[in-house]
């Protein structure tokens, strides 16, 4: 038996096929959770071609299934509380409890110079990166009062830490996340509901490997170069791998946490701002 077996995990974020989500499910079920892998119906660009996200949350599924483990696709629009409703209904009706809820869905909008952000930029990465973390969080911990506790854990960024040019809505609303989770951790502790954030610096997802190409190009420099540039004040001098966020996570959701509430935990390689 795994630490988290008799557990159920909503998973939001999770349709990317190198993700810090799907790398999150993944060791969930590992551990022994039942696993609602949850993400936007539509099309995804990575590596330049076009990917149907509720295909690719489907292959999660047959994945964690094939392991003996249990998991269930979700359509989820985090922005949208009808469509947060349905999740957590359907979550409770195939296992029957919720105890685990990691907040990954995110939005790069509004990434760009602070001047030529419009307001609309803000109001998406607003919606995507702070109000539905909060929806999900509002749906999610009656369910959770009534099992004893449960875990929230929200994925966060450096940009939760500190701050660096071009990123101003994302930054905000990520510092805003923080905010949440410390809330959340001190409103609901007397009800056993843990919340902690995990902030991942830079990590070879396929959006961060698109990010590192674009630059090379538009520079007109290696690859390589871009990289040791990237990295310069990383500590390990490299990007992390999903999996290192995973990690992190599954020890917020697990017993050995059972006294942890209201942290940023930095998985960033060791940047100034998370050292």
């Amino acid at each position: 038996m795994g630490a988290l077996t008799g557990k159920t995990a909503i998973v939001t974020g999770a349709s990317a096929p190198r993700g810090i989500g799907r790398a999150i499910a993944l060791r969930l079920a590992r551990d022994g959770a039942d696993v609602v892998v949850a993400d936007m119906d539509g099309m995804v660009e990575i590596a330049g071609a076009q990917v149907s996200r509720s295909d690719f949350r489907n292959r999660i599924v047959e994945d964690i299934n094939k392991g003996q483990g249990r998991a269930i696709s979700v359509n989820l629009d985090v922005t949208q509380q009808t469509d947060v409703a349905a999740c957590i209904a359907r979550t409770v009706s195939a296992f029957g409890r919720i105890d685990i809820l990691v907040n990954n869905a995110g939005s790069l909008a509004g990434s760009d110079n602070f001047l030529s952000t419009r307001p609309e930029d803000w109001e998406t990465s607003f919606r995507v990166n702070l109000l539905g973390p909060m929806m999900m969080a509002q749906a999610v911990i009656p369910k959770m009062r009534q099992i004893g506790g449960g875990r929230i854990i929200n994925i966060g960024s450096t940009g939760s830490l500190g701050a660096e040019p071009g990123f101003g809505a994302y930054t905000a609303m990520k510092h805003g996340l923080v905010g949440l989770s410390k809330t959340l951790a001190a409103e609901f502790g007397v009800d056993g509901i843990l919340c902690n954030t995990v902030c991942p610096g830079f990590i070879a997802t396929d959006m961060h490997a698109a990010a590192n190409q674009r630059l090379a190009t538009e520079r007109g420099i290696s690859l390589d170069a871009v990289k040791t540039e990237r990295y310069a004040n990383v500590a390990l001098r490299d990007a992390g791998l999903p999996e290192d966020v995973a990690n992190a996570v599954a020890y917020l959701a697990g017993p050995q946490a059972n006294y942890v509430t209201g942290i940023n935990l930095p998985v960033t390689g060791g940047v100034p701002t998370g050292i």
